[in-house]
């Protein structure tokens, strides 16, 4: 038997009830997945589009069968509120769904080889193909439905993955990679890989692994990304976010203030990429906007994130709220002020908003993951552009305004990837292209996206096609 050592413990991050024991693997067993996952990446590539697209609808009829335990399992290793965990599951169902059919649209192209002189009776066509084994990294924060974005993707375009789920709350990914063999999957064609850091730069550095796709920090990404380029593998990124609402002098305050709280403070607990992070309100409206949010913050429910009429609950671990409650203290210090909220308790941080925050405050400008809502001054429209894109982030950004022409003009100077008109940052629908710039990392996720860039382009030309 394995020593204690070689496992980590999977607690309810509210309570510390354990929840399950995760094994840490050795190189050597990673090394063993990868080769096996050869021979799966052969089996997956030799199936025609139909049977894989019905491989993904078989998994997908399963995790709506498991919808109601798998949720609360998710609620309990991960720590959002049930209710959110539901609509993660339903989202994963619906990925895995949609995806299928990206199976069967993995168009080529023909060109049109009369564009150059002599070579008119010929035909050329490009064909789409798997990549290989593709290792996916996943994040704890919507550990079920970025899986689903990352491993359907890989194996409708006929690649074998190798999955890593996040070491906090892997469980539920457990229970889903079980459904695939239920499923009738090729033997291989998905296989985890269990345990920190070191196992996700294995998977960077080995030879074996075809392409990277990882959601996560932006540290992590250019490790994983510098890790990659050694044997030239495809590095797929959507790193870290520090989205800006700005809201101007003509918005609909209590509309932009719920974007504040349901995009920010009440789901995922704050721990979200794409979740509201800074805001900045015209002065002419400040106070009124201050006003409005710090009532609906100091409003939201916090507890145990299996209750239904809990609205936040803790945070994935006890660290993480220590990290919030280390920022918030600093945006204080440097002059900020706490209006709601702000109280950590364990795993727990109860909503905070703070105003009079300075923009050039060193913690604005980095990414607080919790509920935390820091709220700033501007007097034109423009200056809140530069602030917004003064972050080294661009993922995704939000403009209240009910002057049509001024939210164009302002989405278009916006360097990020994204931008919503009034409504919060933190959407993200499955069949949109989804990620940033800058340290965001680049990379577009979504149906389409994401199987079209796990695949590689074949030219083939037939000389004389037309003789």
């Amino acid at each position: 038997m394995p020593d204690e050592a070689a496992y980590t413990e999977v607690t309810n991050p509210g309570t510390g009830e354990v929840l399950g024991r995760l094994p840490i693997m050795t190189a050597a067993e990673v090394d063993a997945v990868v080769a096996n996952a050869a021979a799966g990446q052969d089996a997956m590539a030799a199936l025609p589009a139909h049977a894989r697209a019905a491989l993904l609808l078989d998994v997908a009829a399963r995790l709506e069968a498991e919808r109601d335990p798998l949720a609360a399992l998710l609620a309990a290793e991960n720590g959002k509120p049930i209710e959110q965990t539901e609509g993660e599951v339903d989202a994963a169902i619906r990925i895995f769904r949609g995806t299928a059919g990206e199976a069967t649209r993995l168009f080529g192209t023909q060109y049109p080889l009369d564009a150059v002189p002599g070579l008119e009776r010929n035909l050329a066509v490009t064909i789409r193909e798997p990549l290989g084994v593709v290792a996916a990294i996943v994040p704890f924060n919507y550990p079920v439905e970025l899986y689903a974005h990352k491993a359907a993707g890989a194996l409708a375009a006929g690649n074998a993955v190798v999955v890593q789920p996040p070491a906090r709350c892997p469980l539920s990914l457990l229970r889903v990679h079980e459904l695939f063999a239920e499923a009738g999957a090729p033997e291989f064609a998905h296989q985890l890989v269990t345990g920190g850091v070191p196992v996700s730069q294995q998977l960077a550095d080995h030879p074996g692994i075809a392409a990277v796709t990882l959601t996560g920090s932006t540290v992590a990404g250019r490790e994983i990304g510098r890790r990659g380029g050694a044997t030239f593998k495809k590095v797929l990124l959507e790193l870290g976010g520090n989205d800006a609402l700005i809201v101007c002098s003509d918005a609909d305050l209590d509309a932009a203030t719920d974007a504040v709280v349901l995009g920010r403070l009440a789901r995922g607990n704050g721990q979200i990429c794409c979740a509201v992070k800074r805001v900045y309100v015209d002065a002419s409206v400040h106070d009124a906007f201050v006003e409005s949010l710090t009532a609906k913050a100091a409003a939201l429910t916090v507890g145990d994130q299996l209750q239904r009429a809990t609205e936040v609950g803790p945070l994935i671990a006890e660290s993480a709220a220590e990290a919030v409650e280390g920022a918030v203290k600093q945006l204080i210090d440097d002059g900020a002020r706490l209006t709601a909220g702000g109280v950590r308790d364990g795993a727990f941080y109860t909503p905070a908003v703070l105003t009079d925050v300075p923009a050039d405050s060193p913690a604005l400008a980095e990414e607080i993951f919790g509920p935390v809502a820091p709220v700033a001054r501007f007097t034109d429209p423009a200056e809140a552009v530069a602030l917004a894109n003064a972050s080294p982030y661009g993922l995704q950004a939000a403009v209240f305004t009910r002057d049509v022409s001024r939210a164009f003009s302002i989405a278009k100077r916006l360097d990020v990837g994204g931008v919503v008109i009034n409504g919060s940052t933190a959407l993200r629908a499955e069949n949109l292209p989804f990620g940033g710039t800058k340290d965001t990392g680049g990379h577009r996720e979504g149906y389409h996206h994401t199987v079209r860039d796990l695949t590689r382009e074949k030219t083939m030309i037939v000389m004389e096609a037309f003789g």
